[in-house]
């Protein structure tokens, strides 16, 4: 997606404010559409943001406003608002969710980048519903471990906490699932194989484990905007608005 229906836009436009020229002489200020649908491009294609096509404004404009969006929240406040149109529409499920983590290299550098066995890098963290949609999305250094992030993702999840919460064997441990059962979240994961404390999972229960594919195919939609396989950008708050840029979208299709 690059460009946006007016229904569409109409949806979301509240929450991009217009540039006001004031008193001061020149050109008019680029219209908020005009800029989303610019980062839009830059988000599909992972160009360069100076090999932005002459179609759309000045490469500088767009990188200005954006980098304002991400540190306002903007883009966080219009996915919360999308997902609580979804969900009080029934098209959002949140009784039962999936956790995982993606990978992502940061070739930039920058603030927030963690190493790791394979190199500097960021870790993608989302949970998903069961139809697949953004719960919650969030970008950490990637020498941080799931189960310490899993809390962290739920904090920020958009429109409430899942009954159930459904995540790979990474996600086995007796801590998390007591800290998350006081909070009324149930952690449904397989047990790893080198376990020495007894089995705490209903073999009933673990049968949502079959539906884990969901978070996955999450993982490949958000990958196929190529501006996050790669962390480019040497703030971590205009890579995590990319992110929600991403997950943006993916409700957006939705309406």
């Amino acid at each position: 997606m690059t460009k946006l229906t007016d229904d569409q836009w109409k949806r979301i436009r509240h929450h991009f404010p217009e540039e006001r020229r004031g008193k001061r002489r020149g050109r008019p200020p680029v219209p908020a559409r005009s800029v989303f649908e610019a980062v839009l491009w830059i988000l599909k294609t992972g160009a360069q943001w100076h090999m932005m096509p002459q179609c759309h404004p000045n490469y500088k404009t767009v990188h200005r406003r954006f980098q304002k969006w991400c540190r306002t929240g903007v883009l966080d406040r219009a996915l919360r608002d999308l997902a609580g149109e979804l969900r009080d529409s029934g098209r959002i499920d949140g009784s039962e969710a999936f956790i995982d983590a993606s990978f992502a290299r940061a070739k930039g550098g920058g603030p927030g980048v963690g190493l790791t066995k394979v190199g500097k890098g960021m870790k993608i963290m989302a949970i998903a519903d069961r139809s697949g949609l953004p719960l919650s999305v969030s970008v950490h250094a990637a020498n941080h471990h799931e189960t310490k992030l899993a809390q962290l993702s739920l904090d920020l999840c958009l429109c409430g906490e899942p009954a159930n919460l459904i995540g790979d064997k990474a996600y086995d441990s007796d801590p998390l699932d007591a800290e998350l059962r006081e909070r009324g979240v149930e952690m449904i994961a397989p047990h790893r194989r080198n376990r020495t404390r007894p089995k705490t999972q209903d073999g009933r229960r673990l049968r949502r484990y079959k539906r884990r594919w969901i978070v996955e195919r999450f993982f490949a939609w958000l990958q196929w905007s190529r501006r996050v396989l790669v962390r480019w950008e040497y703030h971590m708050e205009n890579f995590l608005g990319f992110v929600q840029t991403a997950a943006l979208c993916m409700l957006l299709k939705h309406f």
